[in-house]
């Protein structure tokens, strides 16, 4: 405040100084206006001459009497008019008549006191040149400003420019043109690499530099506006990413800022604020370009056109999603949050895909889990304003969310602190003085181990995690209750899958309870749906979660295998593997001999007619399947057990009599064009055996179903490994 008041102060004495010296030099201008007028060099006869005498004086002359006066006379009269020394001299400037040559200095210097301009002319503006000198002295010389009009005749009807196109590239051809732009990015290029190389090399001291840069984004040029904004968006970005310290910066206190301190620390207080101030204004251009795309408002300067917007949205998304990545932990970053959720519900696919990926790496790389905690608080509100009409692809992203552990409400009270030191009258009551001062010892070191051990952090890490994944299952609730008929069924299925581990036990009823109504409900649901629905079921039945056999689960899925799709979208395949594996291999104890062979021979079945990769994973769950369920071998034999003949229509896994059939389909998968698939057909028609001739390698046997699936994918239009051609 005193160096405000100060500076105040100031401005006010230098505008007084200011306005003194004018009055003074107006004064002195019109007092030197006066004599100069006064000291005009004029002949004698105008001294004598009065206004009314103007008309009659060539009159008057003519009537003077000349007989007074002899021839001699009126010649050495006439000879002195001539000379005009003593008549028509200007004797405020001219020294005596009899001076010569040397007063020609102090005519000069005399001439030179007088103001050039003698008085002020409205009519016309003129321009003072330097004056000339002759005998009769120093002459002024002045010539007349031409006017706009006059400027305008004389430069007749040329021809304009374009609107928008400056007038330098007025009467060049396209090549020259071209070249001028190439020069003058050239010349942007050096300028800008030198600020930031400036402001690299020296941030403390070179950080108003920043704002020059900045600057720069404004660029007016219609030829090279674009180019030039795009190359300062990216070199600010990376500036900032190497400039920006590790913490936080906080503003100060007015008590802080009263303090005085070091040099240095002054300049680090300085450098501080004046960092976090140009990295906000930086960050409110980028989203200012954003909201001038999508609202399609033209700019006061005009010189980016509307096509143009869309790139330079594009440049500005990605250079927030870098420092989204790059500074977690900086100023302004729940800012730029905001700024990119909505955009990964963005129509084009360029930036919506953009935004996704940068929020699934920020999800994989937060280990504290504040960022994700205010990304998913973020993502919830959008999705309820826009009433669920989001795309899928925005649900995926929680699916990265890095969620291992929560606070069960159970193990509230197994994880509340115990009481680990005595207090004041307990140590009195029960220790001597000696041990009293052992025990604040001991109690003084295990506080540092506690802190070295992080304790602490990790309390908050749980707490935050448990709040995080009450929003995402908040988020997957009310869609199944308000948008069941939305496309992000699949996308909450299976994210219900994917933490359905950390589901409380007191609302997994309830969800199952919708899961079915739903099924029930006549809701038209997808194979793709279903597939997600069914791996819900059976991963939280797997987990202990949930303990009942879903029989009416396992036919639905049953029923649903044949329906898979067999040719390039063949994506939900991997979810029958994980849900096979869930259903079939982690509940064994649990699922009959009968329903056992009933899937091993339907997926034999449906081996034949998908892609190579979907065979190899789904020979592999039956591999898996075979050792779990050792009599399985049944289907290897051509005798039948028990009465009965196979049903291959029938929708109900135990009384298809699937004990009475081979898997003929071995055979037939021997002759397959693919060598990994004919290698797994071997393997599994001489009783998946572990050792000998017909066992699998290590590289095979120790890979999950899921895994083959996409190792040997065909995604690339490339067979893994070569197909031999016929």
């Amino acid at each position: 405040g005193v160096k405000l008041e100060n500076k105040l102060k100031n401005r006010q004495l230098k505008q007084q100084n200011v306005a003194k010296k004018q009055r003074k030099e107006q004064k002195k201008l019109r007092q030197a206006v006066k004599d100069a007028v006064i000291r005009t060099p004029r002949p004698l006869e105008t001294y004598r001459r009065r206004p009314g005498e103007k008309e009659g004086e060539e009159e008057f002359l003519e009537t003077l009497p000349t007989d007074m006066m002899e021839d001699g006379d009126l010649q050495q009269m006439t000879a002195m008019a001539r000379q005009a020394s003593f008549i028509t001299r200007d004797l405020s400037s001219c020294g005596p008549v009899h001076g010569g040559k040397k007063r020609t200095s102090d005519v000069v210097r005399s001439y030179e006191k007088v103001p050039r301009k003698m008085a002020r002319t409205e009519e016309k503006e003129v321009i003072h040149l330097l004056p000339i000198k002759d005998r009769t002295g120093v002459i002024p010389q002045i010539v007349n400003k031409p006017s706009e009009d006059e400027e305008e005749e004389d430069e007749g009807p040329a021809d304009e420019p374009e609107e928008g196109e400056p007038w330098s590239l007025a009467g060049l051809s396209a090549a020259e043109r071209e070249q001028l732009r190439a020069q003058k990015i050239n010349q942007m290029k050096l300028r800008i690499a030198s600020l930031g190389s400036a402001i690299i090399s020296d941030p403390v001291h070179n950080i108003k530099r920043l704002k020059e840069l900045r600057g720069m984004l404004m660029e007016s040029d219609p030829c090279v506006a674009v180019t030039i904004r795009k190359l300062v968006m990216v070199s600010l970005m990376e500036i900032f990413k190497d400039v920006a310290p590790t913490y936080r910066i906080r503003p100060l206190t007015p008590a802080e800022k009263a303090v005085k301190v070091k040099k240095e620390t002054q300049q680090l207080r300085e450098f501080e604020e004046g960092l976090v101030s140009q990295y906000k204004f930086y960050l409110e251009d980028l989203e200012q370009t954003i909201k001038d795309w999508k609202q399609k408002k033209k700019k006061r300067s005009q010189a980016v056109g509307f096509q143009s917007y869309r790139s330079l949205a594009e440049v500005s998304a990605r250079c927030l999603c870098e420092l989204l990545l790059a500074l977690p932990h900086f100023n302004f970053h729940n800012n730029i949050i905001v700024a990119l959720v909505p955009l990964m519900n963005d129509p084009v696919k360029k930036v919506s895909g953009m935004c996704c990926d940068a929020f699934k790496k920020l999800f994989h790389q937060d280990k504290l889990g504040e960022a994700s905690l205010a990304t998913v608080r973020v993502i919830s509100g959008l999705v309820k304003s826009l009433n669920y009409n989001v795309r899928p692809e925005l649900l995926r992203t929680l699916l990265s969310l890095r969620i291992k552990e929560v606070e069960m409400k159970k193990d509230i009270e197994d994880t509340a602190p115990k009481k680990k030191f005595m207090n004041n009258k307990e140590k009195k009551k029960q220790l001597s003085r000696m041990q009293r001062k052992w025990k604040k010892a001991e109690e003084k070191l295990d506080k540092e181990l506690l802190e070295a051990e992080a304790s602490e952090s990790k309390e908050k890490k749980i707490k935050l995690h448990t709040e995080t994944l009450n929003i995402v299952f908040l988020i997957y609730f009310r869609i199944l209750k308000k948008a069941q008929k939305s496309v992000l069924l699949p996308a909450v299925l299976e994210g219900l899958a994917n933490f359905s581990h950390l589901i409380n036990l007191e609302f997994f009823d309830d969800l199952l309870n919708v899961l079915q109504s739903l099924i029930q409900s006549g809701v038209s649901i997808s194979v793709f749906q279903s597939v997600h629905f069914f791996m819900l079921i059976f991963v939280c039945a797997s987990g202990d979660v949930l303990n009942i056999d879903p029989l009416n689960f396992y036919s639905q899925l049953y029923r649903m295998l044949p329906r898979l799709h067999a040719g390039a979208p063949n994506d939900d395949i991997i979810i029958v593997l994980r849900c096979l594996d869930a259903m079939l291999t982690r509940r064994r104890k649990q699922v009959t001999l009968q329903r056992a062979m009933a899937f091993v021979k339907r997926l034999s079945t449906l081996s034949l007619h998908v892609l190579p990769n979907a065979s190899v994973g789904i020979l592999a769950a039956n591999r898996a399947a075979v050792h779990s369920f050792p009599k399985c071998d049944f289907l290897l034999d051509n005798e039948v057990q028990g009465s009965g003949f196979y049903l291959p229509e029938l929708e109900e896994p135990e009384h298809c009599n699937a004990q009475n059939t081979a898997l003929w389909e071995l055979h037939t998968l021997q002759r397959h064009y693919h060598p990994v698939v004919r290698q797994f057909a071997v393997h599994l028609s001489r009783g998946a055996p572990s050792e000998g001739s017909a066992a699998l390698g290590v590289k095979l046997s120790r890979r999950s179903p899921v895994e083959l699936f996409g190792d040997y994918s065909v995604k690339d239009m490339n067979f893994n490994p070569p197909v031999a051609p016929f």
